[in-house]
């Protein structure tokens, strides 16, 4: 046993209101837990100067507290003994605290007022854990956890395996095929399905907090379902949860109101969790063949918070839900969008982009599914235009991904839409900035092939080609990058040559002409006289 006597897990209670140590060391059978209170601390100094003493396993402690910051007393406390878990108590209002205090490690936490049956599930938790830790189970404990785990793991791949990864296979949706593979108890009833999604500031949490959060939304849904239901199971990743419910007909109606305190009990978890909850209902369905189709209405219906709001029961849009005037709009703004890709303006761009967004928030049969559809659709094609740039790229491969990620916090369609232009407008300016950098060395590789050249009958078409570029795109970009057009560098670059011939050689004017890329004397003499402003032969006059 660590810092105790025997195999008694030693607990100290924490608080600054002595009601409240009172009620937590009343409200549950401690010895049931392997567990003893071994002290009482009403400030964090108090609450420190026991750890040092007694040397605890366990605190229960209010987040807030008097005398030591809740936090910094989890902090102390560890120095002073680094295997003290925590169980922390928060009331409304104290987020920053209590996401701090998950960052921390602190596994388990309650909300205010602190119920029997939350306290107790939590406890058993911090239990297995310690027995965990100290190796205490016996081997028939040990097989029973590594069973529930596989069993766990098992029951959650018909998400994993099936209804998230839209697989169609009837087969593989059989009741008894079901009960077999997944080890579950389907029984012939109902069939429903839900989806549920945290959203507004949850892309703040650490990984830690969102594990806590999706444990949390599980512990709701099977305290508030499962006993309604003949077998259930749920399961969550990331902001999102998932669940499937089997239950008789006669209890529909009670099912669904146990829906709406699940989201009540939710958004009473608010403090911790910024942000609100949303509920998709799927399709209830007669047979297990059905819950392919149920999810995926459920998953719809969960994309209706975008339009009708979050924080609500949702359900998803009728199947012959209209489309066929966004694929107009869709159409009128991709090609908007290649007018100002072609010129490589973001802001007509994102402009046409935007003036889409309004069209369909103004439009009243706009849906949540359309809206994340259309925006999906939107990025494709700007990436597709991309594709076809003769030019270096940024990741392409990654952009469409990437704003989905993004958009996972999204809580509304105007947020979505946001995120859209966001990600758009960043992606062009990268784009830009690439090709900036990229167009100059083609530029160099050009001007270095002209002088290299000068002597041969040199074509824009030529040197445009030597570069990689077609010759329109080459002409602006050379005028753009050198401050001439491909005929004066030329020249100017012939000139020159001729110039230090001129100067060090014997070589005979209509040589000199016909070493600097000219056929014509009559056109040399021309061209170096107002260059220079004097004819070639009075040049090498001067310098002779």
């Amino acid at each position: 046993m660590e810092g105790g006597v025997g195999t008694v897990i030693k607990v100290v209670v924490a608080d600054d209101e002595e009601k409240v140590c009172q009620l937590i060391c009343n409200l549950v059978d401690w010895p049931a837990f392997d567990m003893q209170i071994v002290g009482t601390a009403h400030n964090g100094l108090e609450a420190l100067e026991l750890v040092e003493r007694l040397l605890p396993d366990l605190m229960v402690t209010d987040i807030r507290m008097p005398g030591c910051d809740g936090l910094d007393l989890i902090r102390r406390a560890k120095q002073l003994y680094d295997r003290l878990e925590f169980i922390i108590i928060s009331g409304y209002g104290h987020f920053e605290y209590a996401q701090t205090a998950i960052k921390y490690g602190v596994g388990e936490y309650l909300l205010k007022p602190v119920k029997q049956e939350e306290l107790a599930s939590s406890l058993k938790k911090m239990q297995d854990h310690y027995r965990r830790r100290t190796e205490q189970l016996t081997q028939e404990e040990q097989l029973k956890l590594r069973l529930q785990s596989d069993r766990d793991r098992l029951r959650s791949g018909l998400f994993t395996d099936l209804l998230l990864s839209r697989n169609t296979d009837p087969r593989a949706l059989q009741l008894e095929r079901i009960n077999q593979n997944y080890h579950y108890a389907l029984r012939p009833g109902c069939y429903e399905t839900v989806a549920v999604k945290a959203d507004g500031s949850c892309g703040r949490l650490t990984p830690e907090a969102i594990e806590v959060l999706g444990e949390k939304v599980l512990h709701i849904l099977r305290t508030l379902l499962s006993p309604f239901c003949m077998e259930s199971e749920f399961y969550y990743q990331g902001t999102r949860a998932w669940g499937i419910l089997n239950y008789l007909p006669e209890k529909r109606q009670t099912v669904r109101r146990q829906f709406k305190a699940a989201l009540d009990e939710m958004t009473a978890r608010m403090d911790l969790f910024p942000g609100q909850f949303s509920i998709g209902l799927g399709k209830v369905v007669e047979t297990t063949g059905g819950l392919a189709q149920s999810m995926d209405s459920a998953c719809h219906a969960l994309d209706e918070r975008l339009v009708e709001g979050v924080g609500k029961l949702l359900y998803a849009p009728p199947e012959d839900h209209p489309f066929l005037r966004h694929r107009s709009l869709l159409a009128r703004t991709v090609h908007e969008m290649e007018e100002g890709l072609e010129i490589m303006d973001p802001r007509s761009v994102v402009d046409a982009v935007r003036r889409m967004g309004e069209r369909l928030f103004n439009c009243g049969s706009t849906t949540g599914g359309d809206v994340l559809y259309l925006a999906n659709e939107v990025c494709s094609s700007y990436v597709l235009f991309l594709r076809g740039l003769p030019c270096e790229l940024p990741d392409t491969d990654g952009f469409v991904n990437d704003f989905q990620v993004r958009t996972e916090d999204c809580a509304s369609a105007r947020a979505v839409w946001e995120e859209l232009c966001t990600a758009i407008r960043s992606s062009m300016e990268e784009l830009i900035s690439l090709r900036q950098q990229g167009n100059i060395r083609p530029i160099r590789m050009a001007r270095q092939y002209i002088r290299e050249h000068a002597s041969e009958p040199l074509t824009l078409e030529e040197v445009s080609g030597v570069a990689g570029f077609n010759p329109s795109y080459f002409s602006t970009l050379f005028k753009k990058e050198t401050g001439q057009n491909f005929v004066e560098y030329l020249s100017q670059v012939r000139m020159d040559r001729a110039k230090e011939l001129l100067k060090e050689s014997n070589l005979s004017i209509a040589k000199i002409c016909e070493q600097v890329g000219y056929a014509d004397l009559k056109h040399f003499t021309k061209n170096f006289r107002k260059n220079t402003g004097v004819r070639p032969g009075e040049f090498r006059k001067l310098y002779s």
